[in-house]
């Protein structure tokens, strides 16, 4: 990764923004005609047909009115979507950020030379801290590589916000503070903050001009430690962090109006590169059960870690590491990035939340991986996904309305589509594998059929053609222009196909390195569901509420690694 990173010299991190496409504004016939198809599996034929004619309704009336009103928009933007996602997927929501929307998962360090260890946590903490630091240098230079599909860059503006950004809660909105600038543009803080039992501590990591060393990090973090192990712990501000939004916005108010220092703190905070938090727990981990770690980082100890920050770096007393990141200003795959940068450089070198309502469950599939899948001429994403339906369908005996993300950064500032993976062929499938009457060869060509969509879709909506951003871009028209809310967005097969944001299963690819994560789910009876895929194996972090009796996020793991095995059997078979 160094070697890589040391020859990007002849280009630059963010030389190609000013030349990337601008985010297409998708066909209003193409955009229905796949929305109809995606309710499909939800539907009997009678609400399938009253769905029907309010699509066809909305297509000739208002929607059309809509669309026209959308394409004038995006003449005078190069990117539409992005001022209305940031505030109806980040800045407007009210319920506490910091579980509902923030992503979180572990360093993959405990694989290799950084096992679970008590008394390591000090030192530990000062070498992945100072390699972070270095990857924030990099990006200062703009010697971070351009990320490509084959030739084509992808847009790189996410990385602007990794470092000293953090989301400011509001009482409606919210808003976010970028304070990072690369060096050609200007100064940029070099200052971090570490919270510890309640406490804030500040201090710079350039010193002459130079990043201060692991041994100085250590230095540091030894006095912190001390400190405040030794005295009673602090008031634990932080924890307003993980409150409702505008409540927060009231209480932080309240503390600017008892003393305006507070504001001061409170900026020094918001500017910092990073947080790096100081966990008591020890937390149990394996290469093999990821569960309990990736509970701690995302709902661990609320009073030290910044809830808003862009970048929460997390250090557990067995010396295992992980992060916590408000999601508003940058997709997953930007900390993944820079996670295997410090995992690469560790690999060649060698909290807890009470009363939480979060099932997790996290584990390797070790039987095979990405190789096997594609010598069976099977994208190893499609083939997770269409196992993650048949799971589902057999642990509830219904159709599961699924969001995969899909990466739209081909185009100036884009961020994700939602690729809809339970798809007619998809449900043919999961239907065709539980009936017993059905043969070998039929489900195979059912399966198979079922990977041709998904794969065409996936492709439509990294290529900006998919739909559910456009039909938010209809809605928002809409508000913006004072009119009522469209049928299309009452009708219930809206809803229940997964509009509005009521898919029960909110998945995603982390890539195909080490690097894992996890979300909440969506909705209260839905599942998060994270993996990433490997030669070897595929690793899942499946979680779900345990308020909720209809949802186990362990047997829904259990049935996707059997329908690994189905599927390859399926494959395998000499019957056909």
């Amino acid at each position: 990764m160094e070697n890589q990173l040391a020859k990007s010299t002849e280009e630059r991190t963010f030389q190609y923004q000013d030349s990337l496409p601008s985010l297409p504004v998708p066909s209003l016939e193409e955009s229905l005609k796949k929305y109809l198809e995606s309710v499909k599996p939800f539907a009997n034929q009678e609400e399938y047909k009253k769905t029907e004619e309010i699509v066809q309704k909305f297509q000739s009336g208002i929607g059309e009115k809509l669309h026209q009103k959308l394409l004038e928009r995006a003449k005078g933007k190069r990117n539409w979507l992005e001022e209305w996602w940031l505030n109806v997927a980040y800045l407007d929501v009210r319920i506490p950020s910091q579980l509902n929307v923030n992503f979180a998962g572990p360093a993959a360090h405990f694989e290799h030379y950084w096992p679970p260890k008590e008394g390591t946590q000090l030192e530990r903490g000062s070498i992945t801290l100072w390699h972070n630091l270095n990857y924030w240098q990099l990006l200062r230079k703009e010697k971070v590589p351009v990320h490509k599909v084959g030739n084509t860059p992808l847009d790189m503006n996410q990385f602007r916000m990794l470092f000293s950004t953090c989301k400011v809660p509001g009482i409606t909105r919210d808003s976010i503070m970028n304070y990072f600038r690369t060096e050609s543009e200007g100064r940029s803080p070099n200052h971090i903050v570490v919270l510890c039992r309640g406490r804030a501590f500040v201090f710079d990591v350039i010193h002459e001009g130079c990043l201060v060393t692991p041994p100085e990090l250590l230095r540091q973090l030894t006095y912190i430690h001390k400190k405040c192990h030794s005295e009673p712990d602090g008031p634990g501000i932080a924890a307003l962090t993980s409150e409702e939004r505008t409540r927060w916005a009231k209480a932080r108010e309240y503390l600017i109006g008892l003393d305006p220092e507070n504001l001061a703190l409170l900026e020094k905070i918001q500017s910092s590169l990073l947080v790096y938090s100081m966990e008591d727990s020890s937390p149990h981990v394996t290469p093999e059960d990821y569960s309990e770690i990736i509970a701690a980082i995302l709902i661990g100890d609320p009073t030290v870690r910044w809830g808003d920050k862009s970048y929460n770096l997390i250090s557990f007393s067995n010396g295992v590491f992980g992060c916590n990141c408000d999601h508003a200003p940058f997709d997953a795959m930007i900390m993944v990035n820079i996670s295997y940068y410090v995992d690469e450089k560790i690999f060649q070198n060698e909290g807890r939340w009470k009363a939480s309502d979060l099932q997790i469950a996290a584990y390797a599939f070790t039987s095979f991986g990405k190789k096997l899948t594609k010598n069976k001429m099977l994208h190893p994403d499609t083939f997770i996904q269409l196992a993650l339906q048949l799971a589902y369908y057999r642990l509830h005996g219904h159709p599961g309305c699924c969001y995969e993300t899909a990466m739209t950064r081909h185009f100036y500032h884009g961020r994700t589509e939602t690729m809809r993976s339970c798809t007619v062929e998809a449900v043919r499938w999961c239907q065709s594998m539980q009936d017993p009457s059905v043969n070998l060869r039929e489900r195979q060509q059912k399966m198979l059929q079922a990977f041709a969509k998904h794969n065409k879709m996936m492709k439509d909506c990294s290529a900006g053609k998919g739909f559910d951003r456009h039909l938010l871009g209809l809605l928002l028209i809409a508000k913006e222009e004072g009119l009522p809310v469209p049928e299309l967005f009452t009708d219930p097969l809206f809803s229940k196909s997964g509009g509005g944001g009521n898919f029960v299963l909110s998945t995603s690819l982390v890539g195909y390195l080490r690097v894992q994560g996890v979300v909440v789910p969506m909705v209260h009876n839905g599942y998060g569901f994270f993996y990433h895929i490997r030669d070897d194996r595929f690793v899942v972090a499946c979680s779900a509420w345990k308020s909720c009796p209809e949802t186990d996020a362990e047997k829904l793991v259990q049935l996707t690694f059997c329908a690994f095995h189905d599927m390859i059997q399926l494959m395998n078979s000499t019957h056909l």
